[in-house]
């Protein structure tokens, strides 16, 4: 920035010497000892308050550097103003030294004071916001960082309205207004400048505007394309199913705009976070359906199979081994309970001790979920006889039950309340003391397909404990011996 105004300063002393449509004579515009002497003064005091300007800005900014952590308010604001804070001491300087300069000036060539002033003043303004411009890409880095430790204030940073009115005024208002008042004052004095003169500097200035304007117009674009590619690449990362999180650009709208996409993409991981819970609390078709229709206390009827799976003998287990060493055995026990019905489209409802409980058939509607739960108890009953001494009870029934959200607002959970649950709990009690460790309701079986039934042999009638009805027993083929009267019951001994 201090190279830029050294430039600046130059262009304006060349062009105020040749530059201007008119004839000063040799040697320097201001050629006494005593005003050469105070202008030189000016410009070395200059640059010390310009240095010492950027000195204080950096120590305070090298000092949250070098702390780590959030940036302070303080810090946080010079990181963002740093540059318009710095820009705006260049002007106030060139305000100065442009009186002093016309001061001078008018002491020696009266004639020339009007131009030179309005030359320091109009190219004061285009340094002024050239700098600024090019001193908030410089610190851009730093900003960013300390903007994404930070809430960003837009009271921080100017708006991108503004910073496109500061780019047309320094690129194309200022050196405009100069080439203006050239022709103005050819049209309105009697003073004529030479055809030649007054070409060349029309096109110097004309040169000067649009180099001004070409620097102005990258710098603006940049801090508006450079981010919002940043947002469309990140889009697209999002289409891809990545988590993802943009760098804070400014504090304007882009950075606004920017501080909104990742609040979203956290709140979107916050909430995928939150699903993924709350379906492995509550199941995934459970969680889908809460999530397609809401939650509602209440339940519609349902025609489902019910599987039971319960642990024999847990008690003793439990006195014999360590609290860790049951957990990772209850563990091992429902990781296949869990794995075997999710194969077969069924739902998990609840854990109770060393229980479960398997739903087919609800949340999620399906037609043949009693040949889904005979063929689940099947494969669930050869997948835990390889788990060491542990020996298990698994009751199938099906029917018709009341399925949805039991309990208050303030607490639910979905579950299953019918017949079927009884006695699919009686047929696990019952399967605990015999041989297979597995029985069905024939009325389960004359609900499968008939490829399923064909794995299913048929029992004796019993009364389960709490149950009026009787109930036909069924096994797996493969178990047991072949009882008599193996027959399927018709629709109507069935029902």
């Amino acid at each position: 920035m201090l190279a830029f105004n050294f430039m600046g300063a130059l262009f304006v002393l060349a062009f105020i010497r040749y530059g201007l449509p008119t004839s000063p004579g040799p040697g320097l515009i201001v050629q006494g000892e005593a005003s050469q002497l105070v202008l030189s003064a000016y410009l070395g005091l200059s640059g010390v308050v310009i240095l010492g300007g950027a000195i204080i800005i950096l120590r305070i900014i090298l000092r949250w550097y070098v702390r780590g952590g959030p940036p302070t308010r303080r810090e946080q604001l010079v990181a963002m103003r740093g540059p318009l804070i710095q820009a705006l001491v260049h002007l106030v300087l060139w305000l100065v030294g442009g009186t002093l300069f016309v001061v001078l000036i008018m002491q020696e060539m009266p004639e020339l004071a009007g131009a030179a002033g309005g030359t320091v003043l109009l190219a004061g303004i285009v340094v002024f916001g050239l700098s600024y411009l090019i001193g908030e890409q410089l610190i851009r880095p730093i900003a960013a960082r300390a903007l994404s430790m930070g809430v960003p204030d837009r009271r921080m940073v100017p708006s991108v309205r503004l910073r496109m009115t500061l780019g047309w005024l320094t690129g194309t208002l200022m050196p405009a207004v100069g080439i203006a008042a050239l022709c103005i004052t050819q049209l309105a004095t009697p003073h004529m400048y030479a055809p030649r003169s007054f070409a060349w500097s029309v096109l110097i200035v004309a040169i000067v505007m649009m180099v001004a304007a070409m620097i102005t117009t990258a710098l603006l674009s940049g801090q508006v394309s450079i981010p919002l590619r940043e947002l469309t690449r990140s889009v697209t990362d999002v289409h891809r199913g990545d988590d993802v999180q943009v760098e804070v650009y400014d504090g304007s709208e882009v950075g606004l705009l920017q501080v909104g996409f990742n609040r979203m993409m956290a709140d979107s991981a916050e909430r995928r976070v939150l699903r993924q819970l709350f379906g492995q609390h509550v199941g995934e078709d459970v969680a889908r359906q809460a999530l397609k229709f809401g939650t509602e206390l209440g339940g519609e009827t349902r025609f489902v199979a019910v599987l039971f799976v319960d642990m024999v003998g847990s008690t003793r287990i439990v006195a014999t081994m360590q609290p860790a060493e049951v957990v990772a055995m209850l563990n091992q026990f429902f990781n296949i309970v869990i794995g075997v019905i999710k194969r077969h489209g069924g739902f998990v409802n609840k854990f109770v001790g060393d229980e479960a409980l398997a739903v087919f058939g609800a949340p999620l509607y399906r037609a043949d979920a009693p040949t889904a739960a005979l063929s689940a108890a099947r494969e669930l009953c050869a997948e835990l006889e390889a788990l060491p001494d542990v020996r298990i009870g698994i009751g199938v029934s099906s029917g018709t039950v009341v399925a949805g959200n039991i309990g208050s607002v303030e607490r639910f959970e979905y579950t299953v309340i019918g017949d079927p649950v009884n006695e699919a709990a009686r047929l696990t009690e019952l399967a605990k003391k015999r041989p297979g460790s597995v029985l069905a309701s024939s009325h389960t079986v004359y609900f499968a397909s008939e490829e399923e039934q064909e794995r299913w042999e048929l029992g004796e009638l019993v009364a389960l404990r709490g149950r009026i009805k009787l109930t036909q027993l069924a096994w797996p083929r493969a178990q047991g011996s072949t009882p008599p009267g193996n027959a399927y019951p018709s629709s109507s001994e069935s029902g």
